[in-house]
């Protein structure tokens, strides 16, 4: 057999091999991601790329400034790229394949002597709290000969120095700590403003960076310029000596990177593997008031040094793991929304809990606050919360507590004198007090339907999930002063922003009506389940009598109003997907399929628009819309242009929620954690969410 002929054998043997190993992982040949999460845990230790290939371009940060990763391998003496457009002159090794689950990304590289997997892995399972808010991901190399020969490899990996700070122009200094079995080194910006910066194009310039691995692996590590890095391995397979190198310097200062090199000898038809850890210790993450909060895993005083021995020991069991949770998860994806739905939920998983970060309050209590990414940067806010909460809802019980806690907590403080929920709880990382629209003085450029609905909807939400509503009992006084609030101004709404403040005020909003229904229906709800019988009839009675008034006043032929006093209009009417969802029923559902009827007759190329305003949309609301359509075959006519939107879009950054739906252009914002609503679909499943949820760790007391 001639070595052409065997090469094409032994690739045909290995694609089919591990097709058959992964078809429960759902591939889908077509997809292409606009980026593709790498290292994702928190608004700031987030890495992506923006590529096709892994090799077409320098790794990110989800901002766009680049947090490059880089490897090579070595084989035989010649030199390939895996990782990174770095050194451009250097020839890529062939990528042949990428699979992205919820936890995982999957790169697959062949060439006719070797077959090579480069798996990114963050073990971020929302029903577990330790892991869910872990800084640390694994990057695992795992390589095998396929020509029948034995090979020498060699194995290269950096990191820039630019992870640890905001801007390449701030200084960078490195050591290497002394951990228990392990190697490792660090970057730090000797400076530490910790919490001093807030913002939203911010990336973090306090803590520290960390590479480790395994000591037994027999790695060689070292610190120097990147480019003479590189030159070193590419020439003998070594990193150079590279003694005095003086520090602090600014990260830019000869891009200098911590590098990892693995000497694996003679690779034979046995798979060989290395794995390294990253992290990221960022000491205190959240002003909180007046007080600064650690992270969840620094609750109880463990330190970076002390968790990372641990992170290595579970590295083996928690690959099986995630990949167990992944095959589960897709499966349900696919079974509820089909292949497409699967493959764009597990995208945005990572996303959606890379915009998050879990923190512990002083009594050791989880608190996780959401960053509104490329939008206005506010932490905590309630229209972002709200769409982001079916991920939550869905996962964990204590997850979804920790989310609303800072806001109920806010909401029922001195600081906070309106009769309506806030809208936020500043700038991110400082929750210090609402900045948003008139702030806490005046209720100028409030959103006083939307918040004040949204809150209220999910607290119900939460109580049906867990079957009891004792976490809204301590919050009824709000609860019964938002409820009053939305008798009183929530079915007519007053010219005001919404969620979609980006459309600008409009009054009557007809969308915006639905929801406070859906609200006060929630409120009722909670009031039968803490034995307030009387005042939930009395609600549900006021429900119902919106209704009937909301079907007469909405109505406008074939479908339903943008406004009540706008004839010719229509939107998206999203909001009443919870009808369905939490069992309310108050829409019928012949309105509702007129509805959907309407919007399929409509729609664009990449999705439906969210109004008759503008052309552009939100592919968490179109989920939704999509979520109460009724089946299966409504919901992938209406999901699926979301799916080709994705592959078509010409920004490669991580998944934009606000699109035009013509041609495929992002309008604005980047990997927020909205995209957490595309896990609606699996809500308005019982059966699915009470799977779901009663995996999830729960905490009480909060």
């Amino acid at each position: 057999m001639n070595n052409k002929l065997l090469y094409i054998t032994s690739i045909v043997l290995v694609l089919f091999t591990k097709t058959c190993a992964q078809q429960s992982l759902i591939p889908f040949s077509d997809f292409r991601a606009p980026a593709v999460p790498l290292v994702t845990h928190d608004p700031y230790f987030s890495i992506w790329s923006g590529a096709d290939n892994l090799t077409d371009a320098e790794t990110m940060h989800w901002t766009g400034r680049n947090h490059p990763l880089h490897s090579i391998v070595r084989i035989d003496g010649k030199s390939f790229r895996l990782m990174g457009s770095r050194p451009s002159s250097l020839e890529p090794l062939p990528q042949t394949k990428i699979d992205i689950t919820p936890t995982r990304t999957v790169y697959t590289f062949d060439n006719p002597q070797i077959h090579l997997e480069l798996t990114f892995l963050s073990p971020v399972l929302p029903s577990k709290l330790d892991l869910f808010g872990r800084p640390v991901s694994y990057i695992h190399w795992k390589i095998n000969s396929i020509d029948g020969k034995s090979h020498e490899v060699q194995l290269y990996m950096d990191a820039g120095g630019e992870i640890a700070v905001n801007d390449p122009e701030q200084p960078i200094k490195w050591d290497s700590p002394e951990i228990e079995s392990l190697s490792t080194i660090r970057w730090f910006n000797p400076d530490q403003p910790v919490l001093e910066k807030k913002g939203d194009n911010l990336r973090i310039d306090w803590g520290y960076a960390y590479l480790s691995t395994p000591s037994d692996q027999m790695a060689e590590t070292g610190t120097g310029p990147r480019d003479q890095m590189h030159k070193a391995f590419i020439n003998d397979g070594r990193l150079p000596v590279t003694d005095n190198l003086i520090q602090p310097r600014k990260a830019n200062d000869g891009y200098f990177v911590m590098a990892t090199r693995w000497d694996l000898g003679s690779v034979s038809s046995q798979n060989i593997s290395r794995w390294i850890m990253i992290a990221y210790d960022d000491i205190y993450s959240i002003r909180y008031f007046n007080t600064d909060l650690r992270p969840w895993w620094r609750r109880n005083g463990q330190t970076m040094e002390q968790l990372l021995p641990v992170a290595a020991k579970e590295f083996e069991d928690l690959s099986l793991d995630s990949e167990k949770f992944d095959e589960e998860l897709l499966m349900d994806l696919e079974a509820s929304g089909g292949k497409k739905y699967a493959a764009l939920s597990a995208l945005v998983f990572r996303q959606c809990v890379s915009a998050h970060k879990l923190t512990a309050d002083p009594a050791g209590m989880p608190l996780l606050f959401p960053k509104e990414n490329f939008s206005n940067g506010c932490i905590s806010t309630v229209d972002v919360i709200y769409p982001s909460s079916p991920f939550f809802l869905l996962f964990s019980p204590a997850l979804t507590k920790a989310l609303i806690q800072p806001v109920f907590s806010y909401a029922s403080s001195t600081r906070w004198k309106f009769d309506f929920a806030p809208h936020d709880l500043g700038t991110y990382p400082h929750a210090a007090g609402q900045v948003y629209g008139g702030g806490e003085e005046t209720e100028e450029d409030q959103m006083p339907v939307e918040e004040t609905a949204n809150m209220l909807i999910m607290t119900a939400a939460l109580a049906k999930m867990e079957g009891n509503a004792e976490y809204a009992e301590k919050y009824w006084p709000v609860l019964e002063k938002w409820a009053a609030y939305l008798v009183s101004k929530g079915f007519d709404p007053e010219n005001q922003l919404c969620t979609d403040d980006f459309a600008g005020h409009l009054a009557h909003n007809v969308n915006l009506s639905a929801k406070a229904i859906e609200a006060l229906a929630s409120y009722a709800f909670l009031c039968d389940m803490n034995g307030k019988k009387e005042e939930a009839a009395k609600t549900r009675s006021i429900c119902k009598k919106f209704i009937r008034d909301w079907i007469i006043q909405s109505a406008d032929g074939d479908h339903t109003r943008l406004a009540f006093d706008l004839p010719g209009t229509w939107s998206q009417k999203y909001n009443i997907v919870w009808d369905k969802v939490l069992g309310f029923n108050l829409f019928p559902d012949s309105l509702i399929q007129k509805e959907i009827k309407y919007y399929k007759n409509i729609q664009a190329k990449y999705g439906l628009p969210l109004d008759n305003r503008e052309r552009y949309t939100k592919n968490d609301w179109i989920t939704w819309t999509a979520s109460m359509s009724g089946t299966r075959q409504n919901f992938e006519v209406l999901f699926n242009p979301v799916y080709d939107f994705a592959c078509k879009t010409p920004q490669r950054i991580p998944l934009t929620d606000w699109y035009n739906t013509d041609n495929a252009y992002c309008i604005g914002f980047r990997a927020r954690s909205v995209v957490g609503g595309f896990f609606m679909k699996l809500l308005s499943d019982e059966i699915l969410w009470k799977n779901w949820f009663s995996k999830g760790e729960n905490i009480h007391g909060i």
